[in-house]
């Protein structure tokens, strides 16, 4: 009878040991518009000292659907300063049951070198069930160590929208004379703190949080979402040692990095002389040399242990004619004292998506390095990876955000140049005809500036003319148009750049005749594209990230014979959001419309979220509107 049971004792364990992430067990609050159920993700983290620390994380994800596949993938790094010592994984059905674990043959090991990198120890193990039966649940647990904690993990529970979580927890073990510094942010509870005789022990949580839903034209998702970011006071780092409590100290480890390393060549100071010496000022001078960096070398990315951090010297860049971003920018630097002209280092983060840092919490936040020419209201900003952009122009990638200026006199947190509406133009004209079988042929002439300009000044720099077709071909709202010719003129001589685009479209059917009636929409190429939803309720503010102003101007003429019988009121609309107007004209044949669209910049209240849709709603409908005509009797 007790051997029965046991036997029943053991079998129970056994089903509920196999059956513990059943997905019927998740309360019906964090499923609701949830793609993935974070069951479980704990971070430990175990600081030994400056130089060494321990980490490991287990996390249970469940994937309710397609949209959440890319939490499926296990990827992690690692390269001289980051080991992973071990790595376990299991697959789970909807039921809890377990479907395989991970072999040690499954995992691969992969390259972290891209295209653009020369060198790189920076190296992934990658794992993917590549399970498609919703839902389902992964597993993962991996152990590591840190040799060096100037990078520490940071903890954000909720990743992005449209994520529930059941536990998450964030620990961090260190010596008990060593201060760990960390900021939190949207975080409602208190650290819980811990003196043990191995330490002192530091632990967050966040349990039951239900997703939130997406919503367009939010604050970027790091600065809604709750976050705790952890960093060192004292650390080790390839040889090399810091402190980080300050901005300053944290400048004086880049300067031990930078040193030494900003001496050129003997030719290459000849040459400087050469191009500068008997320009009239500072600007010609950094102008030139820029344009001479340009010319004279281009990025590949160098990625070697220290070598993330610490720049190749000015004299190996001028010799091998190229270099990395940090590269690149010291040997801009280089050229610039030379000519007698101070420059300085930046310490920033790039992205056309990125913000601000976080200011008063100095802390490794940066993925790249400008170079900045101070000079008050005259300062120049230097983008070295560049060979095409304009001296002076940062654009979306590094305009208008907080970076460190590296200086021996002090580090401190600078402004790039923030891009205003009349910086950022699209000025478009448009002369087209629309023959007797609806057909239009149109020249189409867009000049734009300014962040206006960025995605295109890429796209033509960096990609073929069939590669600038293809993109062309699904550029407008048309249905079936070709563009049988375009071309393109750039202009780099001022802060703020131009380009120029000029096209020809010629489009069949664009104007449905059908008996004696012909249709049009006259607003041909800038029509804005999508309607916004309504919502309930408005959860966060509204965000517009940079101004802009687009201006049209589209003539038409339109066959023989017809006369206008319905055409759309002109609209003008303008508040808080930005402005638009549009108006027409018709004399004879011709048909003009005049449209102009301003948008404003800024951070709008979630209460005005309804006159927000309203705006843009209104613009979509006016920018679709149509024109009748109809055949006159003879």
């Amino acid at each position: 009878m007790k051997k029965m049971v046991v036997l029943l004792i053991l079998i129970v364990l056994a089903y509920s040991s196999q059956a513990q992430y059943a997905v019927k067990e998740i309360p019906e609050a964090l499923t609701s518009n949830a793609h993935l159920v974070k069951r479980l993700d704990d971070i430990r983290v175990e600081i030994k000292s400056p130089g060494k620390a321990y980490y490991y994380r287990h996390y249970v994800y469940t994937i309710m659907n397609e949209a959440a596949e890319r939490y499926a993938y296990f990827v992690d790094y690692y390269d001289k300063f980051r080991e992973i010592n071990n790595i376990s994984g299991t697959l789970y059905d909807a039921s809890g049951n377990k479907i395989k674990n991970v072999k040690k043959k499954d995992i691969a090991d992969e390259s972290g070198t891209s295209r653009n990198n020369l060198a790189d120890d920076a190296r992934y193990k990658v794992h993917n069930f590549y399970h498609k039966s919703y839902p389902y649940t992964v597993e993962y647990e991996v152990e590591g160590e840190m040799k060096g904690i100037f990078n520490l993990p940071e903890w954000q529970p909720v990743p992005a929208p449209e994520v529930a979580v059941e536990k998450s927890s964030l620990t961090v073990i260190t010596p008990k004379d060593y201060t760990l510094r960390y900021k939190e942010l949207l975080y409602s509870g208190n650290v819980l703190t811990k003196d043990e005789k191995s330490g002192k022990i530091y632990q967050w949580q966040l349990n039951s949080e239900a997703a939130k839903p997406a919503e367009a034209y939010a604050p970027e998702w790091d600065h809604i979402s709750t976050r705790v970011i952890i960093a060192p006071s004292l650390f080790e780092f390839g040889g090399y040692s810091g402190e980080m409590s300050n901005w300053q100290n944290f400048g004086k480890f880049m300067l031990s990095l930078y040193s030494g390393r900003d001496i050129l060549p003997a030719d290459i100071k000849a040459k400087v002389h050469q191009l500068t010496d008997h320009l009239k000022n500072n600007q010609e001078k950094v102008a030139t040399l820029y344009r001479f960096m340009q010319d004279n070398t281009h990025y590949i990315s160098i990625q070697l242990g220290i070598g993330g951090w610490q720049p190749l010297d000015a004299t190996y860049v001028a010799n091998n004619k190229y270099g990395d971003c940090k590269a690149l920018s010291n040997y801009m630097v280089a050229l610039l004292n030379e000519a007698g002209i101070k420059a300085n280092n930046v310490l920033i983060k790039a992205g056309e998506d990125e913000t601000d840092i976080l200011s008063d919490f100095p802390s490794n936040q940066f993925n790249h390095v400008v170079v900045c020419v101070p000079n008050g209201k005259d300062t120049t900003w230097l983008e070295c990876t560049s060979q095409t952009v304009a001296p002076g122009y940062m654009g979306s990638f590094t305009g208008n955000r907080e970076a460190l200026l590296v200086s021996e006199n002090g580090s401190t947190i600078v402004r790039t140049p923030v891009y205003r509406k009349e910086n950022n133009l699209q000025i478009r004209n448009v002369k087209a005809a629309i023959d007797a079988n609806g057909k239009l042929t149109a020249k189409v002439s867009t000049t734009s500036t300014g962040l206006q300009q960025d995605n295109l000044h890429s796209l033509i720099n960096n990609s073929t003319p069939d590669e600038q077709k293809k993109r062309l071909q699904g550029l407008f709202t048309l249905s079936n148009y070709e563009v049988p010719a375009f071309s393109y003129l750039e202009s780099r001589e001022a802060p703020v750049p131009s380009l120029n685009e000029t096209l020809e479209l010629v489009a069949n059917d664009y104007a449905n005749i059908t008996g004696k009636r012909l249709f049009l929409r006259p607003n041909i190429v800038s029509t804005y594209t999508s309607k916004l939803a309504e919502t309930e309720k408005r959860t966060h503010d509204i965000v517009c990230t940079y101004a802009f102003i687009d201006k049209d101007t589209v003539h038409i003429t339109i066959p023989e014979g017809y006369e206008i019988e319905s055409m759309p009121p002109p609209v003008k609309l303008n508040n808080q959001f930005g402005a638009y107007h549009v108006s027409y004209k018709i004399e004879g044949r011709s048909i003009l419309l005049i449209r102009s669209y301003e948008r404003n910049a800024g951070t709008f209240p979630a209460k005005d979220y309804t006159g927000f849709v309203d705006f843009y709603n209104k613009i979509y409908k006016a920018d679709q509107a149509r024109m009748v005509f109809v055949k006159k009797e003879d």
